[in-house]
């Protein structure tokens, strides 16, 4: 039975005994939508049941302490507000209102267009006339753009000015390598109504060039000087271009941004005729590889190592991810590197390899990792790394008390890793930073509590992978030839500090809930059944 008005729909969806403790199910409300019903603590509740950031169904993911992580990319929503925890994303989850009736029927009552949408927006507070501070954020990736949210989420009622040097507004930049020829305008986080509407200054096209702590400024390239009373830095990396005679010569290119993948894919062109190189066989190098093929007449990979993904997956799921791409067409020159590129009229023609070897290539793509745009804080007051990070405490603060710092720049603790800094360039982890970052500036004292997830997509494939630091042994369940494994990682003492899986989800983000918690796994829990301990991941201890 249902009964609906014009704003509201309700419905009964199931009995009382249908879900037991620490349980999820979903449910039809009537011809609007799916709701997602959890039981925890004795108590029921109702949200979304869709991953607000590309659509997992969270009743296939991990059930935590009052929250459920996303299969897919580890996205995490409180169960009784719907709120997100954790990311990539922005939107959080409807809440739904949830009775159960004297005969144990259970209803739910929801507004159709929270339904219909799957995502709330959180409520926004606007500029007031009479608060004179000055938020100003530097970036315009996913750090920035989940930190002004979280501003305006936690009634901070003064100015919010967030300066990007891309001539866009924050996009999903990990879509790029996976779809080369996306437009920036299908990528965008937020459109730029939103910004206005919520009173949120967006300075495009514009870098900083210096910070002066002393006097609470910044100088950005229009010769402006703009005051801040707190400081959020999230300008992230920029992609390495190797020091390669010729490497100077057109279609020549590294990715990073959306303008990029437009101009790589317009070189390689409509006839697949073309020859594409790509240096490095790194996640951004491997997901362009895979994008080019049935695009290009050739794709040749150089890397460095015996297989590709080696000192994050290990040598036997690199070498399985190898043959996939094989069997695609895609030709490997291992323990290899290129010594010039050679042209004609200004384009590149071919590479020469170390070896001699000399391959075509009209389009040549360096993946071969990234460096900090951190140049413009030298000489500031700012401590910075040798290698252009930004040390960081648990609440983004530097050593300047009203400056903050974030995303891919930041050394930060990392709450799975034992609380050791660093510095970790990872999509949803950007995210996390903002929301942190924000709280933080606004004194709520919100410690990091980081746990790294990651993910790659090839021919099909997905990788999920959650956790931190350089393994010293690992253990495989599964069938890695098939890519259908769960990969445990261990540190010299035995401690599992992080996890990979293929085809076998929720695994990773349950390993994701679980580090989450303080816990921790160590290889002698794994033997005699390597997954037993996934069920603590719901019981509070």
């Amino acid at each position: 039975m249902s009964s609906s008005t014009e704003e509201y729909v309700e419905g009964f969806v199931c009995m009382d005994a249908d879900i037991k403790e620490n349980e999820m199910k979903q449910f039809e409300l009537t011809d609007y939508g799916k709701v997602l019903v959890v039981r925890q603590g004795g108590k029921l509740t109702a949200v979304g049941s869709k991953c607000t950031h590309y659509g997992a169904p969270l009743v296939s993911g991990a059930l935590g302490q009052g929250r459920v992580r996303c299969p897919w990319h580890g996205a995490c929503f409180n169960i009784t507000t719907g709120d997100i925890e954790d990311f990539p994303g922005l939107d959080s989850l409807p809440c739904y209102q949830v009775s159960v009736e004297t005969d144990g029927q259970v209803k739910v009552r929801a507004k159709i267009s929270e339904l219909e949408s799957n995502r709330r927006v959180q409520t926004m507070t606007l500029r007031e006339s009479n608060n004179n501070e000055t938020f100003v954020i530097v970036g315009g990736g996913p750090s920035a753009a989940a930190c002004v949210e979280t501003l305006r989420q936690n009634s901070f009622g003064g100015r919010i000015i967030m300066i990007t040097k891309e001539n866009a507004l924050p996009y999903d930049r990990v879509k790029i390598s996976k779809a080369l020829d996306t437009p920036v305008e299908k990528l965008q986080l937020r459109n730029e109504e939103f910004y206005n509407k919520n009173d949120i200054e967006v300075l495009r096209g514009v870098e900083v060039t210096s910070v002066d702590c002393e006097n609470k400024t910044v100088k950005v390239s229009d010769g402006d000087c703009i005051s801040f009373s707190t400081l959020y830095l999230a300008t992230g990396s920029k992609s390495k271009r190797l020091p390669i005679s010729g490497s100077e010569l057109g279609n020549v290119f590294t990715l990073r941004t959306c303008s990029d993948g437009t101009a790589i894919h317009s070189a390689i062109g409509k006839n697949a005729d073309r020859h594409v190189v790509i240096l490095g066989v790194s996640f951004i190098g491997m997901e362009a590889a895979a994008y080019c093929v049935g695009k290009a007449k050739s794709i040749t990979m150089i890397g460095r190592d015996d297989v590709p993904f080696r000192p994050v997956f290990g040598h036997s799921v690199g070498a399985s991810l190898m043959k996939l791409f094989i069997d695609k067409g895609v030709v490997f020159k291992m323990n290899s590197n290129i010594k010039s590129c050679l042209g004609e009229d200004g384009k590149i023609t071919s590479v020469e390899l170390n070896d001699g070897c000399v391959l075509a290539a009209d389009v040549l793509l360096m993946g071969v990792g990234s460096s900090f745009n951190t140049e413009f804080i030298r000489g500031s007051a700012i401590e910075m790394e040798p290698d252009g990070s930004i040390p960081v405490n648990d609440k983004l603060q530097t050593n300047i008390q009203c400056v903050f710092a974030g995303g891919d720049i930041a050394k930060a603790p990392v709450y799975s890793y034992g609380g050791k800094k660093a510095s970790i360039g990872h999509y949803g982890l950007a995210h996390y930073h903002g929301k942190i970052a924000a709280l933080n500036m606004l004194d709520k004292s919100a410690p990091l509590k980081a746990v790294p997830f990651f993910w790659t997509m090839v021919f099909g494939k997905s990788i999920r992978y959650c956790g931190y630091g350089k393994f010293h042994s690992m253990q495989v369940e599964g069938d890695v030839d098939n890519l259908k494994f769960v990969a445990f990682y261990f540190d010299e003492s035995g401690k599992v500090i992080s996890m990979a899986s293929c085809q076998r989800d929720p695994i990773v983000a349950q390993f994701a809930e679980y580090l989450s918690q303080g816990k921790t796994l160590h290889k002698d829990n794994l033997a005699p059944d390597p997954f037993a301990w996934v069920n603590d991941v719901a019981n509070a201890n």
